[in-house]
């Protein structure tokens, strides 16, 4: 071999482990689009994990940073327009029909697709009921992460 040549088989050895990483990379990128509800599962149980203890000890702050604006409402409430004027209806929202506090503590939230999650409560008078679980809480994944987004009475 004379001196500044290069032999075929070393340039490929050189152009195929660029081309390698790239593959490799790709591949992880497919796969990791491939599956993701596994995760947008474990993101929600991430975010629950902190929702419901803040609800549960009445930590109005941290609910209204975890919640999406403006907040949905049963027909003919009006909704929750800011941060403000939901520390100053939080009552409203989770003592009004359902004991939220009380719910969250035992129920589950039920996956209704790979952006959204709810939670049926009961009515405070009967809280023991989850057969008539009618106020619903809604969760959905957004550009910022999951949020709490309304209530609604299923009934209404």
């Amino acid at each position: 071999m004379v001196k500044g040549t290069v032999k075929a088989s070393e340039v490929n050895s050189y152009v195929s482990i660029p081309v390698l990483k790239a593959q490799t990379w790709l591949a992880a990128v497919v796969i990791l689009l491939s599956i993701p509800n596994a995760f947008a599962d474990s993101d929600f149980s991430t975010f629950w994990q902190k929702f419901k203890p803040a609800v549960t000890g009445g930590d109005k702050a941290a609910v209204a940073e975890m919640a999406k604006f403006p907040l949905l409402m049963p027909y003919g409430v009006k909704a929750v327009k800011n941060k403000e004027n939901f520390l100053r209806r939080s009552d409203e929202i989770f003592k009004g029909e359902a004991n939220a506090a009380q719910c969250f503590a035992k129920a589950e939230p039920r996956k209704e697709s790979a952006k959204r999650y709810e939670i049926y409560c009961p009515f405070k008078d009967t809280p023991n009921d989850m057969e008539n679980a009618p106020i619903r809480f809604m969760f959905e994944l957004t550009k910022g992460g999951w949020r709490f987004v309304g209530l609604d009475n299923i009934n209404e």
